[in-house]
């Protein structure tokens, strides 16, 4: 059979980072400013990225021998790899519940989009802010609303004790400072 008429493997394209699962009440709460972003890139992607890459594969297909043309295969990689992050990006933004944390600025009670100060029983202090898991950067300081140290201070007050159960056991963590944006504005760092 000739080469041109065998369907490409996918196998090369399993080496993606997992993706941040749908939450189980199936609410994908996200900031403005996250959803945004996301939208921003889903444009980019579909207006900018997609069409040079398409171009791409097009010139290289045209060059004969697709086998061993690595224009051709890196692009037809690459344009899966694209499609794959369209259509997460477009389920996710289909399903998202925007919510602005500005909307509880001055409130001393943790809610989503929140930058909470906790200590722990060693007098650890963290400063997190809890945002959307398609948002959330870990090294920037921010969580997902759905992670266990979100769950347990969601709905906390300024000097509330609360219980982080861990795998090491129960720990208590101690809600030093409540803050929020201001409405319409940046939740944290982007």
């Amino acid at each position: 059979m000739n080469k041109a008429f065998t369907k490409e493997s996918d196998a090369d394209d399993e080496d993606e980072l997992p993706v941040p699962s749908q939450p189980a009440s199936g609410k994908n709460y996200i900031t403005p400013q996250g959803y945004a972003r996301l939208r921003e890139e889903l444009f980019d992607l579909i207006d900018n990225e997609r069409p040079k890459v398409v171009d791409i594969v097009h010139w290289a297909a045209s060059n004969g021998d697709r086998s061993e043309n690595g224009d051709y295969l890196y692009g037809k990689k690459r344009l899966r790899e694209i499609d794959r992050r369209i259509r997460f990006l477009t389920q996710r933004l289909e399903i998202a519940e925007i919510s602005d944390p500005g909307l509880h600025h001055g409130n001393d009670q943790v809610f989503f989009g929140a930058t909470v100060t906790y200590a722990d029983e060693e007098g650890l202090e963290r400063t997190v802010t809890i945002l959307g898991i398609d948002e959330a950067v870990s090294a920037m300081g921010q969580i997902s609303w759905i992670s266990p140290v979100a769950r347990a201070l969601l709905k906390a007050r300024t000097g509330d004790e609360v219980s982080l159960v861990t795998p090491q056991g129960t720990q208590l963590l101690e809600v030093l400072k409540v803050a929020y944006p201001e409405a319409g504005a940046a939740a944290g760092p982007a």
